[in-house]
């Protein structure tokens, strides 16, 4: 059974809207948003191919293994000495 590379697509978060905001450089014209990392994945997996299939990505056996990788920024406080 051959392994399938995966698509990466990058998630980052945009505090100003609260979303996540997920673009490829893997998909050609993936460009989406979602509240939570769950609904992001639901939603990347009905994009994914729908995109795959328009932009005439070569089929394979339907399977389509992708990679999230996400970038979030916060702020921790530490406590006064």
């Amino acid at each position: 059974m051959k392994k399938l590379k995966p698509l990466i697509v990058h998630a980052k978060w945009d505090d100003e809207a609260k979303v996540w905001v997920a673009t490829s450089k893997d998909i050609s014209g993936l460009v989406t948003e979602a509240d939570s990392m769950d609904a992001m994945v639901r939603k990347l997996q009905v994009i994914i191919p729908e995109l795959l299939d328009a932009n005439g990505y070569p089929a394979g056996d339907g399977e389509v293994l992708f990679q999230i990788n996400s970038e979030l920024t916060a702020i921790a406080y530490r406590q006064a000495a």
